[in-house]
């Protein structure tokens, strides 16, 4: 029997229309992703504004069917439509072309994390497990996120280091864990001059840690430890930052507590500690971006989950840190600073 409904309520349904944007948002998704495949934003980057028959000829594709996804991507706010010609908007110059300043066209297609995680979601809460993690696919899943994620990641570190005065600190000692390639260590390099810096990942993911750092002429300021963050040696009280640069909510609550230890643990005493993240309000129900990303944690790795601003604070505060605050160098990037003392 259906429910009446309660009987405070009004007796007009509520709109579907939260349900047809969740259903919509699987395809604006899809629709991005074969733009960015067929080279649309790139092209009318490189041309400017094209109609839908001289872009298609570019692109060597069927007009009618590029027209409607034009059309469709005029709708998400990725292109603007004038007497039946396509230009690219900022957001897309910006983000979606493949040198944009701050390109996430190669996020676009991994960032999700495999389409069957999702198929199997119920399952996987049925059964508190994810049926094949990312992390054991480190070459063919962490491989292309880490090369897609750093110019996003080295924005932020390079916004952050210029608020925290990197410039004005000779000689750090860096130590970057899970760096994947190393837009933390990088960014400090940059800024710091005389500063050096240890980078660890997997041995799969450290080489593209390295080729990064060679190419910007940083090589001999760099050594390479690769192995687990949570087993790899390295030196007690030495190093003037550390840092956890998104890597805390695939680790989830059972371990990440042992990894700040750790690394408060590498920390000189005043060194500092960052910790960068997409955070949860406490209640879980304000940021949706921190909220979901937690949830594609849950749906794609072993341990990873929803990270709230209470669990951070507090297992910063347990080892004893001080002088903490939360900074967000760019949107949504947001990073706990907290000094030993």
């Amino acid at each position: 029997m259906a429910r009446m409904g309660r009987p405070w309520r009004d007796h007009k349904p509520p709109p579907a229309g939260p349900v047809w944007a969740v259903i919509q948002a699987h395809n604006s998704y899809w629709m991005l992703v074969a733009a960015i495949e067929l080279g649309i934003f790139d092209v009318l980057e490189e041309k400017g504004r094209l109609g839908a028959d001289a872009l298609a000829a570019h692109l060597q594709v069927s007009t009618t069917h590029l027209q409607h996804l034009l059309d469709s991507l005029v709708t998400l706010g990725f292109l603007e439509q004038l007497h039946e010609k396509y230009e690219l908007t900022e957001t897309a110059e910006r983000y979606l072309c493949s040198n944009g300043a701050a390109s996430m066209a190669a996020l676009v297609r991994v960032s999700p994390a495999p389409l069957e995680n999702w198929i199997n979601l119920a399952d996987t809460i049925r059964t508190g497990q994810v049926a094949a993690p990312v992390e054991d696919d480190i070459a063919g899943f962490y491989v292309p996120l880490v090369k897609a994620t750093f110019p996003t990641q080295h924005h932020a570190a390079s916004r952050l280091g210029l608020r925290l005065g990197w410039q004005r600190r000779p000689a750090l000692r860096v130590l970057d864990l899970g760096a994947g390639c190393a837009p933390w260590a990088i960014a400090a390099l940059e800024q710091s001059p005389g500063s050096s810096a240890v980078v660890n990942d997997f041995k799969e993911v450290i080489a593209l840690a390295e080729a990064g750092i060679e190419e910007r002429g940083l090589s001999s300021r760099v050594e390479y430890r690769p192995g687990n963050f949570h087993q790899i040696p390295f030196e007690s009280e030495t190093y003037d930052l550390v840092v956890l640069g998104h890597i805390c909510r695939t680790e989830g609550p059972q371990l990440v507590p042992g990894l700040i230890a750790r690394a408060v643990d590498a920390l000189r005493p005043g060194g500092q500690l960052l910790v960068a993240d997409y955070f949860a309000d406490n209640e879980r129900r304000l940021n949706a971006f921190a909220v979901q990303m937690g949830m594609t944690m849950l749906a794609n790795t072993a341990h990873g989950c929803i990270l709230t601003h209470e669990q951070m604070h507090n297992w910063l505060t347990a080892c004893e840190l001080e002088a903490i605050r939360m900074l967000e160098p760019i949107g949504f990037n947001m990073v706990y600073v907290a000094s030993k003392k």
